[in-house]
């Protein structure tokens, strides 16, 4: 009897491989990703010293918008 593509031999019983290889040129976008309801987010590393005063994304927040606000804007 031919084996079905979801038997798994006796040699390969749920084994990880080290390493995958992926081909990404055939990915498509993920068409529920507008569902999340969350706001574009942007992703900074901050440096240790920096993280520990701080500690959350509001506070980063909060600092940033007022030297925005500080900063001479440019003239056109």
């Amino acid at each position: 009897m031919n084996k079905t593509p979801f038997e798994h031999s006796s040699n390969s019983e749920d084994e990880l491989l080290p390493e995958y290889q992926f081909d990404y040129k055939k990915a498509k976008p993920n068409r529920f990703a507008h569902r999340s309801g969350k706001p574009e987010l942007t992703v900074v590393v901050l440096d240790k010293d920096v993280a520990e005063v701080f500690s959350t994304p509001e506070a980063v927040n909060k600092v940033l918008r007022a030297l925005i606000e500080a900063m001479p804007h440019a003239s056109n």
